[in-house]
């Protein structure tokens, strides 16, 4: 069954077109990377899934209820969105940011603290640590912030626009085994846009590789490195291919 359904999708902004016409159909409990290089369209589709962009041809639908301006703002509260830079309110401490759509839905106090502390361990990110603004967090730990607050409401999706494309290598490294463990365990729908190769064959259970606005080819790291089903595929993946990843393959 299909969480996230398009149909006919597409979307242009003047004469570009930033996604060709595309059916595409999210599964549930599964992880999806959105793999390609910039302005192939990955972020464009992401924002349509949530409701962000509203697409020029075709519907998309979540759960299968169409998206439209009626119900848009409802359904979000069933997806989680995680940006790069984490996106926090730099006027209000982590634990504010953290909670702020859970206090515009008035929870109560005691059911706020206790999910927090749930959130708090499952990131890994220290209690002090709430009652800092984001200015005074490293970036790991203002990615762990931005995920405890996509997460606050319990969502069915969790979509990703290249969380870690700010961070470090070594910060960036933990943060992608402490991810891969936290999709694992809650076993929510995942989508995560990233350019990076390895990054999409660690995450994903199916890559989605976009060129141009189109989807160009679907399925796993071994179908994309064996399988090509378009010589892009084949410079895409060669253009990033690392020798201590990859080896002689």
């Amino acid at each position: 069954m299909a969480i996230i359904q398009l149909n006919n999708v597409s979307k242009r902004y003047g004469t570009l077109t930033a996604l060709a016409p595309m059916d595409l159909a999210i599964g549930v409990a599964r992880s999806y990377v959105l793999l390609g290089t910039s302005g192939c369209g990955k972020s464009t589709l992401l924002k349509l899934m949530l409701g962000l962009i509203v697409p020029d041809s075709g519907t998309v639908a979540f759960d299968g209820e169409a998206l439209t301006p009626s119900n848009v703002l409802e359904i979000r509260k069933r997806i989680g969105y995680v940006i790069q830079h984490a996106g926090l309110f730099p006027h209000l401490t982590a634990f504010e940011n953290v909670v702020l759509v859970a206090r515009q839905l008035h929870w109560e106090q005691p059911r706020i603290d206790a999910r927090v502390a749930e959130l708090a361990e499952l990131v890994q990110l220290p209690r002090d640590a709430l009652q800092r603004y984001p200015q005074q967090l490293s970036g790991g730990q203002q990615q762990r912030v931005g995920l405890m607050r996509a997460l606050m409401l319990d969502p069915d999706v969790l979509l990703m626009d290249e969380p870690l494309g700010a961070l470090d290598p070594i910060i960036r490294a933990d943060l992608q085994a402490d991810l891969r463990s936290i999709f694992r365990k809650l076993r929510k729908t995942v989508v995560l846009v990233t350019h990076d190769v390895n990054e999409a064959a660690y995450f994903a259970d199916e890559i989605l590789l976009l060129h141009a606005g189109r989807l160009v080819q679907r399925g796993g790291i071994d179908d994309l490195l064996e399988r090509p089903a378009d010589p892009f595929v084949t410079q895409f993946v060669n253009a990033q291919r690392s020798p201590l990843t990859w080896g002689d393959a």
